[in-house]
């Protein structure tokens, strides 16, 4: 458990008074862009940004990131544990974080099955592993605060774990409802920060064809899947594309896309990291501006 010099309020700078931020995957930003977008998501008030991608020990471009802003907070989403040992992840976060502070966030998680050609195909006992990898970065020397790393957890042996070992949870691809179920797993003294996509797009047949063709990558990874069905999706939601049900469950679209985001912070979470899927002609910036005028 954390003890009380390990609170994640002593650790991770979100909270009430800066509740969002902007969750971006890797491809969508260009190599030597890293300095002109974080300063950009600086100035629109934006409080953090979760790049994702399949992090290891290379932190170079998160280091760009946090170089060319003051506030914002960066976080990987997420070290995977298949890839680099602990013990080079721990390394690499130090070096990161005798530089930046507490303004670099470790996330990490176990990926996913069909993603770990790199292990082998040795997806074996993912929390059992995840567990022990923990242990590695509590043994590295110096270890990596439990304050400044979370969880991209899902279910509740994950959740359990964000609570017990982490400053928190990063859940993905999830619902206001899952973030009620995170939160009552993690206690009030947890951080919890879900990502949220949102399209602005508003006609449903341009808003649920973005997201739908968007979602269909994740429909072949079993651990969204197994958790959507937790949450009262049904077998017939997950197929053919995704049903509107289920588009509409996960994605906030049209005029109400950002009160999706709203009944996240409802709903428990301390931070919302909203992800753009930007229409034909647009990109992740430009609807982030739009984004940030409706919220500030």
């Amino acid at each position: 458990m954390l003890d009380e010099n390990q609170t994640p309020s002593g650790g991770i700078p979100l909270g009430p008074e800066n509740p969002y931020g902007v969750w971006v995957g890797i491809g969508r930003l260009a190599e030597g862009e890293e300095g002109s977008f974080a300063a950009e998501l600086e100035g629109l008030g934006f409080a953090s940004l979760w790049l994702g991608g399949s992090w290891g020990a290379d932190l170079s471009r998160i280091e760009r990131l946090l170089e060319a802003g003051d506030r914002l907070v960066v976080g990987t989403s997420i070290a995977n544990i298949w890839r680099d040992p602990a013990a080079e992840v721990a390394a690499a976060y130090t070096r990161v974080a005798e530089r930046f502070g507490d303004r670099f966030v470790l996330g990490l998680g176990v990926g996913h099955h069909p993603q770990t050609e790199f292990n082998h195909g040795q997806y074996a006992r993912p929390m059992a592993r995840l567990a022990e990898y923990l242990d590695g970065l509590d043994a590295a020397e110096p270890p990596v605060p439990i304050r400044h790393r979370a969880l991209a957890a899902l279910g509740p042996k994950a959740l359990d774990l964000a609570r017990d070992r982490a400053a928190g949870s990063l859940p993905y691809l999830t619902t206001p409802e899952h973030t009620r179920i995170a939160r009552a797993a993690l206690g009030p003294d947890r951080f919890l920060a879900p990502e949220q996509k949102v399209v602005l797009a508003n006609d449903p047949a341009e808003a649920r064809a973005l997201a739908r063709d968007f979602l269909k990558y994740y429909l072949g990874l079993p651990n969204y899947v197994n958790a959507w069905l937790r949450l009262g999706f049904e077998e017939a939601d997950v197929r053919d594309g995704g049903s509107d049900r289920l588009i509409d469950g996960l994605f906030g679209w049209g005029d109400s896309a950002l009160e999706r985001v709203k009944q996240h912070r409802e709903a428990g979470a301390d931070h919302v990291c909203i992800q753009p899927i930007p229409r034909e002609g647009r990109s992740v910036l430009d609807e982030l501006r739009v984004i940030a005028e409706e919220l500030y």
